[in-house]
This record gives C-alpha cells, structure tokens and sequence, in this order.
C-alpha cells in the first residue's frame, strides 16, 4: 500500500511543490485558525490524511492544548480539549523532539486514552511532528489517516520540512496574537485609566443625580467593553433596589430604566446587603423571578455587581453585564472596586445635593404657604391664612378645645367649618379617639333618625338587619354635625336629650344606650331667627350655643386669599403634573378684590380650573367669568374696574400684541376677537404715539 497519494513521491520537484504550497498558506494567514484551514486545504493535493491538527503546550497549567484542527466527516475531539502530559503522544514528541508514527491504532499498546480516541474517529495509523524554533518549543503537528501504515520513515523528511516551516508560522502567529493582545491590554488599561478620570471629575464637578446616572453607567460600560452597565439606589424601606441610568445600546427592552429588583434572591441585592463584589460567569438559575426573565430574555451569562460603598454605608450597586460566559475575572473586580469607591463620592456629593434642593424647595413652599407660625404653633394643619378675623377664631378653638363644652360653629358654606371642628378635636383630649361627621342637609328626612342613633332590625321597612348610629361609633370621641339647622323639628328633642343624659335609643327598641361624646355643630342659617319663626327649638339651641364660634367670610379676610391662592394653585399644579411657579400681580389684585360669594370653595374651584386653562409656568385664570357681586361687607372697586385694571396691565406687558401664543389674548386665555370685544365694552383703546 502507498503512503502518500499517487502523485507524491520523494522527487525534488514533488517536494518542492509540497514546501511551496505551505509557504503560500503561511504568507497568506496570520490567525493560527485560518492557517491551519487552508493547510488543509492545500496538503490535501499532497499527503494522505484525514486529520490535521495543531496542539501547543501550555506551560501555566503543564497541558497539551488542542488549538486547531482539520478533519473529514465529523469528529468528537475539538479544539480547546486538554491532553495530560503522561499519556499523550503529543506530550512525548515536545518532550523528545523527535517524531512519532503510530502504524495501526489498533495493535499500539502505548498512549491507550489517545489511541481509543483516533480508533472512535475511524483514524488507523497516525504522525506526530514536533513544532520547534529556535527559540522555544512550540508543541507538535499531527496528522491521522483512516488506512493503516500510512506514514512511513520514507515520507518523515519531507514532514519534517513542512513542520519546520509550519514551526515559524506558528510562532509568528503567537507573536502576532500577543502584540494584539498586549494592545489591546494598552488600550484597554488607558480606557480605564479614562474611566476614572471621567468618575474623578463627576466627583469634583458636583453633578445632579440626573446626569450622574448617566454620565457613570456609559464610561463603565465603554471601559469593560461589556454589553450593559447601571446603577440601582435602595428605595426608602431598603427592601428592593431600583435601576438608574442603563447603558444598554443593544437590549431588547426588558431590562429598563427605573425597573424594581428586590433585596432578596436577586445578585444586586446580594452584593448591597453583604457590601461583598459579587460576579457570575454562567447565569445562576436560583434568582427571584424578574432577574431570570431579564437573564433569559436579554441573554444575560455574566455579571458583576459592585458594592458602592462610603465608609460603612451602602449608597447602591454598580451593575455590569454581558452576554458571554465567564466575562468578568477577578482583575476585573480589583479594578471596579477603585470604581465604585469613586463613584461612592460622587453619589454620596449628589445625593447630599439633592436632598438639599429639596429641602429648599420645602422651605420655599413654607414660605409661600406658611408667612406666619400659627399653624406649626397651633398645629392648625390643614387652616391657612394669617388675618385677624382668622386668627381670632384659631384662638377660641385654643380655648376651648380642652374642655367638654359643646360647640357651634357659624359662618357661610365654604367657609371651612369642617376644618375648624377637626381643629377642636386635634387639640382636645379626645384626639387619640375617633371623629366622627355628618351632613344632617345631606341625608332624607326618614333617614336622619337612623343615621344619628342607629335601629334594630325590623324597626321599619327595609331594617333587615341591625344599624349602629352616630351617636353611639362616636363614644369617647367627637361628632361633627353639618347643617345643624336642617334637623328636623320632631327630630330636635331627641338630640336634645343626647347631649344633656348622654343617651339614647335606637329606632325600634327601648333599651337605653349611654354615650360619651363631645357634639360640635356648625349652620350657615342664623338660629336665633329661626328660634323666633317657631322653625327651631329654643332649649336646644341654647344647648347648642354654649360655645359659639364665628367664621368670618372670605371677604372679610382679604388678606388670607394670597395664601390661600398659592397653596391652592400649589396643589392642583402637582396633581396634575403641571410647574406654575408665577402669579402676575394683576391675578393676585383682582382675585383679591373679588367678593368670594361662595367662599373659599368657590375660590379653589376657581384655581382648580384657572390651573387647567393656564398654559406655561404663569397663571393665567378665566377672569372674565367671575360674577359681580354686591355685598353689605364689600368694599373697593368694582368687579369691573379690577377687570379694567387686569386688562390694561395684561396689555401693557404684552406692549400691546393682541395675537400669537405670547400675546395679550392668550394670556387672559380668551380668543383675540373677544379680547378686541372685552376692549370695546371696558372703554380701552390703544395708545397713539
């Protein structure tokens, strides 16, 4: 049987051409990969084999590697397979330098583990040559065939040549791989020696959290050349992380800005609760659910997290991740951890920072809404306002709240009666127990009964089971009846009765019921004259106005309207995620100058609506459809001069430009046809020059 094909012999010329061919491969391939392809390819024409393949010795781990090979049909040995260094016929070729033919894998007793190996491949006979320079040995160059005897000492100089020539191609691509890697270990170390400077200079530059989110996670991810990067802040109650600033150019979309982990079976949360770095190179599959969708879906196999950590407090966690397997060494980790510790001072600076513009803003919203310290004094929470007609009412409620004594509070609807009987029942000594109200105008006539003292079950029509009134959920606290001047005339001695035995029984029994509870009334009708019209008990009014306190209307407390308006345009414009940070001073005069039939619920649901149709950060509120009124308590100018005045000044800011988003008639939030009309009826005209 011939050892090599046909066509080869040991003739000068034949073995010119092999030496040649290999010459060509190697000047036209640097990648040891692409080299050993087209040698086979090349070989081919030549030599008899079926396998070829590359294995270098690695002197870090003292293993045979197997780098690349070339192989007809499919084969279970693959590149990247280890061979020991005492059962490897490669292993024996490096130690010895001189080659080695196995004629028939079948009858070698030697190398049992490589031999069953060639024998499952259906290789036959197989030619070791080792891969040496002058320099170091490199390791060897194998060659297998699916006959038996196929390498013969006769062909061992010529291989040995291509070897030879293979040798310096394999070393020259050694070389060629390590000035590539050491580039790119350059460039990467000047990457990172970027990377902390950019975090170094978010530390000195005091950056917004808004802008260190996303000026950190980009430089990381740039820097590690990793597929994700982010930071996560604990939430206030630290039981799960939230995401800031992902840099992720190539996700999917299921990992997000803003996305909740949990504290507990997810690998962020791990890191921040043990202040430990934490990475994995296989994605784990005990997480909690959301970070296995996000692993599976975005393809996640490697992650780092690192800690952030100032002194002994955990800020958050630097996130790092990747699509490949085993992305992250411990080099990697050392060099994160200066990292966050610089990333810690920047998010400890800009944490500071904001907690700080928050509290200005806090403070400026206290000024605005709170000019005066009875509410922080008096701890009148929900009561604004700093007029003397208010401020004489905050007093009685000082005086009387620590007593027992029965209260009725007087004044017109929408004067905020409501506020001031939780006022009375904040400061006494019933606060701790519950406030009870109801709107005795509210409920039918046939109902009251029921609501205010409860019945039994078939007491009428419909009492299929037992009602607990009023009277009796209030005990130890406080009720608040509204509209007291609407109960019912049979209905008064019964509620008579209740405040002066404190009991009661409810519709359909006759068994008594004790009740301890602290009545507060309030009327917008004058009792005394309904006292004389026959339309209300005397006793019980009498019993009602022990202690009575007026509230004055909003018209007489002109100067709480200011902060009334502010809190109120305040509220509505972050409800409805509006910033209206101005209110002209034409706005504030005429809404001042506005008599407020309806009090103070007609002014906030003016605001409510002015903050709606107001466009920009100013508010601009339908002045035009407030109503003029007349009042015996009314004082100034009329509804029509104040609206003159707002026009005029509205125009005179404008420098009298009717059209256009900036102009007078989207201001006063009116078409430019009904500003020109407005301008007719109010006698204005534009000036001449």
């Amino acid at each position: 049987m011939a050892t090599f094909p046909e066509q080869f012999s040991s003739r000068p010329e034949q073995q010119y051409a092999t030496l040649l061919e290999v010459s060509q491969a190697i000047a036209a391939h640097q990648s040891l990969t692409e080299l050993f392809q087209d040698l086979g390819r090349r070989l081919h024409t030549v030599l008899n084999f079926n396998y070829l393949s590359l294995i270098l010795h690695d002197p870090v781990h003292e293993v045979m590697r197997l780098h690349t090979l070339h192989f007809d049909g499919v084969m279970t040995i693959q590149p990247g397979m280890e061979f020991g260094m005492e059962d490897s016929p490669s292993a024996e070729v490096w130690r010895t330098q001189a080659p080695l033919t196995i004629a028939d894998a079948e009858l070698e007793t030697r190398f049992r583990r490589a031999t069953k190996t060639l024998h499952d491949n259906g290789l036959r006979s197989f030619c070791s040559l080792p891969l040496t320079t002058a320099r170091r040995k490199l390791g060897t160059m194998n060659l297998g065939s699916s006959t038996v005897n196929a390498y013969q000492n006769s062909a061992l100089n010529v291989l040995q040549l291509v070897a030879s020539q293979v040798a310096v191609a394999v070393e020259n691509a050694l070389n060629y791989e390590d000035a590539q890697a050491f580039q790119q270990q350059v460039i990467r170390e000047r990457d990172r020696l970027k990377l902390l400077l950019d975090v170094n200079n978010a530390v000195v530059s005091n950056l917004a959290l808004s802008e260190l989110f996303r000026a950190i996670p980009g430089s990381v991810r740039n820097a590690m050349q990793c597929d994700a990067a982010c930071l996560s802040l604990p939430d206030r109650d630290q039981a799960q992380l939230r995401v800031y600033g992902l840099d992720f150019p190539a996700g999917k979309g299921f990992m997000q800005d803003q996305m909740v982990l949990p504290m507990v079976g997810t690998s962020p949360g791990t890191a921040f609760r043990t202040r430990k770095p934490l990475r994995f190179g296989t994605a784990p599959k005990s997480l909690a659910p959301v970070a296995l969708r996000v692993n599976a879906e975005e393809g996640f196999e490697s992650g780092c997290f690192l800690p952030i950590m100032r002194g002994n407090r955990a800020l958050g966690v630097l996130h790092l991740l990747d699509r490949h397997k085993n992305a992250f060494s411990e080099e990697d980790v050392d060099f994160l951890r200066q990292v966050a510790s610089q990333v810690a001072i920047a998010l400890e600076n800009a944490l500071e920072f904001s907690e700080l513009s928050e509290s200005k803003d806090r403070l400026a919203e206290e000024g605005l809404y709170l000019r005066d310290e009875i509410r922080t004094e008096h701890h009148f929470e929900d009561i604004l306002g700093n007029s003397s007609g208010l401020r004489q009412v905050l007093r009685q409620v000082e005086t009387v709240a620590p007593n027992e004594t029965t209260v009725l509070i007087q004044g017109e609807t929408g004067t905020g009666k409501e506020l001031v009987a939780r006022a009375i029942h904040g400061l006494s000594t019933r606060r701790d127990n519950i406030f009870v109200k109801l709107n005795c105008a509210a409920i039918p006539l046939g109902l009251l009964e029921s609501e205010l003292f409860g019945h039994e079950r078939g007491a009428f029509t419909g009492a299929i089971s037992r009602k607990v009134g009023r009277f009796e959920i209030a005990h130890k606290g406080t009720l608040f009846l509204d509209e007291v001047g609407d109960i019912p005339l049979e209905l008064q001695p019964k509620l008579l009765r209740v405040l002066q035995e404190q009991e009661f029984e409810r519709l359909g029994s006759t068994r008594s019921i004790r009740t301890d509870v602290r009545l507060v009334g309030a009327t917008n009708r004058d009792l005394g004259k309904m006292v004389e019209q026959g339309q209300f008990r005397a006793d019980l009014y009498y019993r009602l106005n022990v202690f009575p306190i007026h509230i004055p209307p909003l018209r007489e407390r002109r100067d709480d309207i200011p902060i009334l308006i502010r809190y109120f345009v305040d509220k509505y414009a972050k409800t409805m995620n509006r910033k209206i940070d101005r209110i002209p001073e034409s706005v504030m005069d005429a809404l001042t100058r506005y008599a407020w039939p309806g009090n103070i619920r007609e002014l906030q649901n003016f605001i409510e609506r002015a903050v709606i149709l107001s466009e920009g950060s100013s508010l601009r509120p339908p002045l035009a459809e407030l109503r003029e009124t007349k009042s015996k308590n009314s004082a100034g100018a009329t509804l029509k001069e104040v609206e003159r005045k707002h026009v005029l000044q509205v125009l005179r800011d404008t420098d009298w430009v009717f059209g256009g988003p900036d102009g007078a008639a989207a201001r006063l939030g009116m078409p430019r046809t009904t500003l020109i009309y407005r301008m007719r009826s109010l006698g204005i005209r534009r000036p001449t020059d």
